[in-house]
């Protein structure tokens, strides 16, 4: 079988791969699609993602569905053949984080695709793969894999806007329209929010922004000129960059709440500390996700507009060429691979 594995920076191959077999506890999936993330195509640009680098190649993916094939001894799940997706993380269930219910920050979890431990935790970008039982989900009645792909990015979107609290009637801004920001925009309009702003510097990015039900969009280099209310509510700082940042503080409202989602690069970042001081913002982290996972895939269920935010479906053989497709955003929002025959 075909497996998109990263040996190195800058050196992503379609490798073939023998097809697994499930151990205790575990069901072997035939994934269908998997979504080409931001910290897969750090992986591949820089050898690693934030903090985390690579010590030996690693299978890619986290964003990943199909069907579930077989299980391994004293496993059970849904019924072999049945669609799901896959939630890529498994705490540890015992650390303190876990035991407090915040599952997420696990500081011992397996996350797929992810070399914050070593070995690294091998994804799901292959034909086959086998995964803990208790991670699969059971896709919802109607729901197109093609969209249910979409749950695990959907899910840190819906994480952040928990995070940043009841955003009902609120105006809320979202820097950074790529895709999480873009499903950030969805998920903040699904919880109620009033208004919601958003920045990038790209038109191509900001139309996708539209698409997820952005009531406003600025490019990012307009801001001082663009006419729109200079305070917002709440921010969700969804870029990853320094600059995003000092946005969402600078445009938040005096006691606002800020979350940051972007993961920064590497090292010390610029920030704007007094403002947090002064104006008694509150400035907020968000992680990944936890039960967000079932809520994703019930909004996709019923919401078809998520489709849109799906650019381009590219066969497994031609895995880099979209990967460069993802990297590119000017000319996409969300890539999956396709692993079907």
């Amino acid at each position: 079988m075909l497996g998109c594995v990263i040996h190195g920076q800058d050196d992503l191959r379609v490798d073939e791969l023998t097809v697994p077999e499930p151990g205790p506890g575990q069901a072997l999936v035939a994934v269908r699609y998997g979504g080409v993330c931001g910290s897969d195509l750090h992986y591949w640009r820089h050898g690693g993602v934030g903090d985390f680098r690579l010590k030996e190649p690693m299978l890619l993916g986290h964003e990943v569905v199909g069907t579930v094939v077989s299980y391994g001894p004293g496993a059970t799940g849904p019924v072999p053949g049945t669609a799901v997706a896959v939630h890529p993380a498994t705490p540890c269930g015992v650390c303190p984080e876990c035991v407090d219910g915040r599952r997420n920050v696990c500081r011992d979890t397996a996350y797929l695709g992810s070399a914050a431990r070593f070995p690294h935790v091998q994804g799901g970008f292959a034909a086959q793969v086998t995964v803990p039982a208790e991670q699969l989900r059971a896709i919802p009645a109607g729901l197109e894999l093609r969209r249910a792909a979409l749950a695990e990015p959907l899910s840190v979107a819906l994480h952040a806007v928990h995070r940043a609290g009841d955003v009902r009637g609120r105006h809320v801004l979202v820097t950074g329209a790529g895709p999480i920001g873009c499903l950030v925009v969805a998920a903040a309009k699904a919880a109620g929010a009033a208004h919601v702003t958003v920045t990038d510097l790209l038109p191509a990015a900001l139309r996708y922004a539209t698409a997820a039900g952005a009531d406003t969009v600025v490019r990012a280099d307009d801001l001082d000129d663009s006419g729109w209310p200079s305070e917002v509510d709440l921010a969700i700082e969804a870029s990853g960059v320094a600059a995003g940042l000092d946005t969402c503080l600078r445009l938040v409202r005096r006691g606002g709440v800020v979350v940051q989602l972007g993961m920064l690069p590497p090292g010390q970042s610029p920030f704007a500390g007094n403002l947090v001081v002064s104006r008694e913002i509150e400035l907020r982290g968000a992680f990944r996700f936890d039960e967000e996972f079932n809520d994703a895939l019930q909004l996709l269920a019923v919401e078809p507009a998520f489709d849109a935010l799906v650019s381009a479906v590219v066969p497994v053989r031609d895995a880099e060429s979209a990967f460069a497709l993802a990297a590119d955003r000017s000319r996409s929002c969300k890539v999956l691979l396709d692993f079907g025959d």
